[in-house]
C-alpha cells in the first residue's frame, strides 16, 4: 500500500489502464487513487498486469 502503481484490466471493450497510488487491496479488490483524486476499484479477476512505478513525472515547462 502507498506505492505508485500502473495497472491494466480487462473490460468488454478491451483494456483500461490506471496509474496512481495503491490505497488498498482487500476482498479481491484493488483501490488505486489517480492523480485527479478519483478512486478506481479493480476486481482481481479483471487484472491483466500491474507493477510498481516511479513517482510522477515533473511538470514540463
Amino acid at each position: 500500500m502507498g506505492k505508485r502503481v500502473t495497472t491494466r484490466r480487462r473490460v468488454p471493450e478491451g483494456f483500461r489502464d490506471a496509474v496512481g497510488e495503491l490505497e488498498f487491496w482487500r476482498d479481491g479488490v484493488l483501490g488505486v487513487r489517480k492523480r485527479d483524486g478519483t478512486l478506481v476499484e479493480i476486481g482481481e479477476e479483471t487484472l491483466a498486469a500491474a507493477k510498481v512505478v516511479q513517482g510522477p513525472r515533473p511538470p514540463r515547462g
